[in-house]
């Protein structure tokens, strides 16, 4: 949230540990830019009988009066049951907002009969109707079947809360709904929000955290028939819109009253062993935060780095029109490649307007993410080759393929860690979805963030995104390189390529 000049950054942690444990706290950061952060003390943690066994997630509401208040999620001492939980700040006049304070009336909301005792949790950020009632969703899954739901509350104070007779969505497939989120879109522009508007320029988003992935959905919210009507329903398959085909997940949004954005923040989860957390003294990181907008067919969601990240380029090499012949392999030298910010554009040759078809069976034979399996690609796999060893042991592609499908052509993106290190005790996975383009009409481009052990990778101006983490064990400082390569049986043209080194920014400084 934005308070007083400062972005503040609330998040998961164990003082104890670099592991999730029974002591989990709320921690603190503030910014100004939401790049170069500033460690406070921790805002939230275990001091009362509602939340003595952990404070878990919730979200922040600026009510009317600019006064931010918290929503958590407490592990009570009955059981470990989980309520929902109120947290007000000590000082308002503090700009850090360094102390909160939990008041006696807690907890303020407790699971229903129908919900276990620890399927009850992540409270959203609040939002009014048009009556001036509160609301806010909860987390839930339904006893005894795989029922997910977003639980509705609402309240006239933000104190007494009551829950709505029926979800506001619900799914039977699902399993529990970890952090929930709902916020208005407008449905032109780029700009943002508050989540409390709700009129006839703006849908909804309902984003929900299930199977390892964050899935959401578009549509109409009505506050006055409480009814949200989706677009489309979740069935915990590929086919969910994503924010993420990577590594990422439990997201959280904001709407930043400064720029008037709609900004996610992502949990990237360690992929390594818990041995190396403790050894690396922390385990789990945040992506970096994303601006979000709906895209121009009103189906799906843009998101896009923040443009402070811009901030921390030097050292700009770029190239134009280049050819990347079949089977060839082009460094990108004359940058930090461990620490890069790439944006790189493809060109292809003209493409039959009516090609030959290709069957369904082959289509799902040329799989996403495989880089090796070339059955029906008329181009590709080209792209990039992150976080790379001179001798190419170790490498991250984040590739496209273009394949025949249906009367057209379909553009498929991926990221592959098969070669991502050398250690054998990490997960290395295939990351791919299809691109939203038709490659006949548009240019295939892809920005790459690469950051050390990590890499966010967007497709098509951020029509698809994909985050890797990945853990080299050569490819590391300046043994890193960056490669431009095409695998395919054509060639392909690079139109631009610009790519920065980046600078450090500061993190968890406890300058103040």
């Amino acid at each position: 949230m934005y308070y007083k000049g400062f972005y503040h950054f609330f998040y998961q942690h164990s003082p104890v540990a670099p592991e999730f444990n029974d002591i989990m706290i709320w921690g603190h950061s503030v910014s100004q830019d939401m790049v170069n952060w500033i460690q406070l003390e921790p805002a939230l943690y275990p001091s009362e009988s509602f939340d003595i066994n952990s404070c878990w997630s919730g979200s922040a509401t600026i009510l009317p009066d600019g006064r931010p208040v918290i929503l958590y999620t407490g592990l009570d001492d009955n059981n470990k049951q989980q309520v929902t939980v109120l947290a007000d700040p000590k000082d308002v006049s503090d700009p850090l907002l360094r102390e909160w304070v939990k008041p006696k009336y807690n907890p303020v909301m407790v699971p229903p009969h129908n919900v276990p005792s620890d399927c009850f949790r992540d409270p959203t950020t609040a939002w009014q109707g048009q009556d001036g009632k509160w609301r806010v969703l909860i987390g839930a899954k339904e006893e005894g079947s795989e029922k997910g739901m977003a639980l509705l509350y609402r309240s006239d104070d933000f104190i007494q809360w009551t829950e709505f007779p029926m979800p506001l969505l619900e799914s039977q497939v699902t399993g529990m709904w970890e952090c929930p989120d709902f916020f208005p879109v407008a449905i032109t522009g780029q700009e943002g929000v508050d989540t409390s508007v709700n009129n006839a320029s703006v849908r909804h988003v309902l984003k929900a955290s299930f199977g390892g992935h964050d899935c959401y959905v578009i549509g109409k919210y009505s506050s006055e028939a409480e009814k949200f009507s989706a677009d489309y329903e979740f069935t915990n398959t590929s086919a969910d819109l994503r924010y993420d085909h990577g590594t990422f997940y439990a997201s959280k949004a904001f709407f930043d009253s400064v720029k008037n954005r709609r900004i996610n923040w992502g949990w990237v989860i360690e992929t390594d062993t818990r041995e190396d957390d403790f050894d690396k003294g922390w385990a789990g990181l945040m992506s970096l935060p994303r601006e979000m907008w709906m895209d121009g067919s009103g189906k799906k969601l843009i998101q896009w780095p923040i443009e402070e990240i811009n901030y921390l380029r030097t050292n700009n090499v770029s190239f134009d029109n280049k050819q990347i012949e079949i089977g060839s392999i082009f460094e990108i030298s004359g940058i930090t490649a461990s620490q890069a910010d790439v944006e790189v554009t493809f060109d292809l040759p003209v493409l039959e307007d009516n090609p030959e078809e290709l069957d369904a069976k082959q289509v799902v034979d040329a799989t996403l993410f495989d880089r090796d399996n070339l059955d029906g690609c008329i181009y590709g796999p080209f792209g990039l080759l992150a976080l790379a060893s001179n001798d190419l042991s170790e490498q991250t592609a984040i590739f496209f393929k273009v394949i025949r499908r249906g009367n057209g052509y379909a553009v498929v993106m991926g990221s592959n860690e098969k070669k991502s290190s050398l250690r054998d005790n990490v997960k290395k996975s295939e990351h791919g979805t299809f691109l939203d383009i038709d490659p006949r009409h548009e240019k295939i481009s892809l920005r790459c963030l690469i950051d050390h052990s990590i890499i966010e990778s967007y497709g098509a101006g951020g029509r698809s995104v994909i985050t890797s983490r990945v853990y080299p064990k050569l490819a590391i400082g300046e043994a890193a390189k960056l490669y431009v390569f095409n695998d395919g049986t054509k060639g392909v043209t690079m139109s631009s390529l610009e790519a920065w080194s980046m600078r450090n920014a500061q993190m968890n400084s406890n300058a103040i």
